[in-house]
């Protein structure tokens, strides 16, 4: 049903709309059950005019959201103004918001709109949304409640008409328990909350795309053949957790397609800030004294006697898989050599702990 609903929503945006959408969000695609879960759900809303709050973790894909819900609104041939509420101070939120009168402060030589009226008709997103001041809080949400506010240093009403999404990653209701958000506001914007994914719950959709990322990063490279991943990286792919979520796993994917010499890509590299030399500032008898196998790798030991020795054994193996897993930057090959197992012995042993891994 939700294949379908998907389909159903392709066929209804008119050519018009989805240029514009597919230019802005040409990574928000997945195939998995999550993915399509939540892009109805987003669907669904997009039609009805109220405020949306996205909540996903960093790198999961906000603002791609959000633009997909403009585009998918009856606003999408207005504008779609972004502002990103982390990357300003908090005395020049206020004015980046609602602009400013001239003279209103030092350096104010002429009035200045800000985003409330450049989004009239359309669209206000407003990323981060946990780090506006109390006092700007209280501003937007007069805007919310009547469409109204006045400029920094104005006195005159300016009437708007705007959607706005919020976004954010923070706990917003423990932000409120804490003074820092007023409950008012979290209630008129959350009129629907959509929660991103993150990408470790998206079951399929790693692979769909890197796939995706690999080969347009052949083509922006000038390569002829797409790129193809081995077995092994493919394990080290579906194996790692992604902190960084779709942003990570782009820019993993396509430094390993950069580096790499040939179509098949097998190097995966997660960590770029780890250095090939070692530890910095080791002495030489530091280094020498770093385990260079998984079993030199401290592990903790289970002491407590009344477990079974199956289940000790069982707990113990998944450790050990896991730190030489980590240890290797999730290259099963290398991993295999620190345990002093073949690679496929080691495959084996991933198989059957991959769940808890």
């Amino acid at each position: 049903m939700v294949k379908d609903t998907m389909k159903r929503e392709r066929h209804e945006i008119s050519d018009s709309q989805a240029a514009p959408l597919q230019a802005r969000a040409t990574e928000a695609l997945g195939q998995s059950e999550a993915f399509l879960e939540f892009q109805e759900r987003l669907s669904r809303v997009a039609q009805v005019d109220r405020p949306v709050l996205v909540i996903g973790e960093r790198g999961t894909g906000k603002e791609l959201a959000a633009t997909r819900l403009h585009y998918l609104s009856k606003r999408w041939q207005e504008p779609f103004v972004a502002l990103n509420c982390a990357a300003l101070s908090p005395t020049l939120i206020e004015s980046e918001l609602f602009g400013h009168e001239a003279g209103a402060f030092t350096g104010a030589v002429s009035r200045r709109t800000g985003r409330f009226e450049a989004a009239t008709g359309g669209t206000l997103f407003l990323d981060e949304i946990g780090n506006i001041p109390i006092e700007v809080q209280e501003k937007i949400l007069r805007v919310v409640e009547y469409g109204v506010f006045e400029r920094v240093g104005g006195s005159d009403p300016v009437q708007v008409d705007v959607r706005i999404i919020g976004a954010t990653n923070a706990d917003v209701e423990t932000l409120v328990l804490k003074g820092g958000f007023k409950r008012d506001l979290l209630d008129r914007l959350s009129f629907e909350v959509l929660f991103l994914p993150p990408l470790r719950d998206r079951q399929g959709d790693i692979l769909y795309l890197a796939n995706h990322f690999a080969a347009r990063m052949a083509f922006e490279l000038g390569r002829a053949e797409v790129p193809e991943f081995s077995d092994e990286a493919i394990v080290a792919l579906e194996g790692y957790t992604w902190p960084g979520n779709v942003r990570e796993l782009k820019n993993v994917v396509e430094r390993a397609v950069y580096r790499s010499d040939s179509a098949l890509i097998g190097d995966i590299v997660f960590d770029p800030f780890q250095s090939p030399f070692g530890t910095a500032g080791a002495s030489a008898d530091e280094r020498a004294s770093q385990p260079t196998t998984a079993t030199d790798i401290p592990v903790e030991v289970e002491t407590d006697m009344d477990k079974p020795f199956e289940k000790a054994v069982h707990d113990l193996e998944i450790r050990l898989v896991k730190r030489a897993l980590k240890r290797a930057r999730y290259n099963q090959k290398k991993a295999a050599d620190l345990l002093g197992l073949t690679y496929h012995q080691f495959r084996g042993l991933y198989r059957k702990y991959r769940d808890d891994i």
